[in-house]
């Protein structure tokens, strides 16, 4: 049995995530001792961990759940979890497109910045444009 401290100790999740995830459903409501202090399962630990490394790799806490409902029930076909991956791998993608824009335009930024006076940095000016935000984000003019 573990405390909630050392299960956050070797997973590297703070205790309230812990919890959080418990009032959630993605972590089953521990056994307690007398006293009322958590106690965890070496199966709590595996799962955790199992969280841990989809929330690293992107998955949302629905995904999760839907892939953990998938694990709890071993005779369910693999399609299922392939489904959820490619969902992920695809706004995986999508995100690295985004950065890479990003990217450019920092790239661009620094380029075309003349480095004398703030008054006439490049870098501002960009920033300072509101009108490529709101159309980048469908509101502007």
């Amino acid at each position: 049995m573990l405390a909630i401290g050392t299960l956050a100790k070797r997973t590297g999740t703070k205790v309230q995530t812990i919890r959080y995830y418990e009032q959630i459903g993605l972590l089953p409501e521990p056994g307690r001792t007398e006293g009322g202090q958590r106690r965890y399962e070496y199966a709590d630990l595996d799962r955790l961990a199992f969280v841990r490394h989809a929330r690293q790799l992107g998955f949302t806490l629905e995904a999760i759940r839907e892939l953990l409902d998938l694990s709890d029930n071993p005779s369910r076909s693999c399609a299922e979890v392939d489904l959820i991956a490619h969902r992920q791998l695809k706004e995986v993608e999508a995100r690295i497109v985004r950065l890479e824009a990003l990217r450019r335009e920092l790239k661009r930024m620094l380029r075309e910045c003349s480095r004398d006076t703030v008054s006439d940095c490049r870098v501002l000016e960009v920033l300072r444009d509101h009108s490529a935000c709101l159309a980048d984000h469908g509101t502007g003019a």
